[in-house]
This record gives structure tokens, C-alpha cells and sequence, in this order.
């Protein structure tokens, strides 16, 4: 009579757990979906030299989107992996920062006592 009880609530419990656990993998293949389509969006091909020319002819900055900097000129304006144009102000708004500007150096003089 006992093993007959522990049988029946045996069952009761698989039948609860089996559909749960078949539908766990379901869900984590959403989830991969829908991070790989996020990496879609972020790999977005790199800015031309005809698209930065014409952000820079409309007083645009460069915003990477990974460091939450933005650049109106220099060696990184339009060239990070990860990054857009924005106006400026809107940059701002979004809680991007300038990029502080290269420090000039000092020239070496030899000067011998």
C-alpha cells in the first residue's frame, strides 16, 4: 500500500517538473535570438568617409557608444567600433562627454652644462 503512495506521488511530481524543465530550453533560445539580434544592431558597418565628411559639414560629433565619449575632430571621430553621430547637445542630454584634447608636448632641448 506504501509503495503504491509513493508511486502515485512520484508520478504527481514528474508531471509537474517534466514540463517545466522542457520548456527551460525554449526560453534560453529566445534569449540567444534576441542577443544576437542585439549584436546585429550594434555592428553596424563603419561610417564612410563621405558619411563623416558630411557629419562634420553639419557640425556633428562622433559618439562612442562604448566609452560615452563624444569627438568633434580628431584621429577618433568616425573611427571607434562603436559609435554614431550626434548633435552635440543631444550628446550631452545623453550623458556623453567631450573627449579631452591631445596635450601638446614638450620639445626636448639638450642643453649641456
Amino acid at each position: 500500500m506504501k509503495s503504491k503512495a509513493i508511486l502515485t506521488i512520484v508520478i504527481a511530481a514528474l508531471s509537474i517538473a517534466l514540463p517545466a524543465m522542457a520548456q527551460a530550453p525554449a526560453a534560453k533560445t529566445a534569449d540567444r535570438k534576441d542577443s544576437t539580434a542585439k549584436k546585429a544592431v550594434e555592428a553596424a558597418p563603419a561610417p564612410t568617409e563621405r558619411d563623416i565628411a558630411d557629419a562634420k559639414a553639419k557640425g556633428m560629433v562622433w559618439v562612442n557608444t562604448n566609452t560615452k565619449v563624444y569627438h568633434k575632430e580628431g584621429e577618433f571621430y568616425g573611427k571607434t567600433k562603436k559609435g554614431k553621430f550626434m548633435v552635440e547637445d543631444d550628446a550631452k542630454k545623453a550623458g556623453f562627454r567631450a573627449a579631452q584634447e591631445p596635450v601638446a608636448k614638450k620639445a626636448k632641448t639638450d642643453v649641456k652644462k
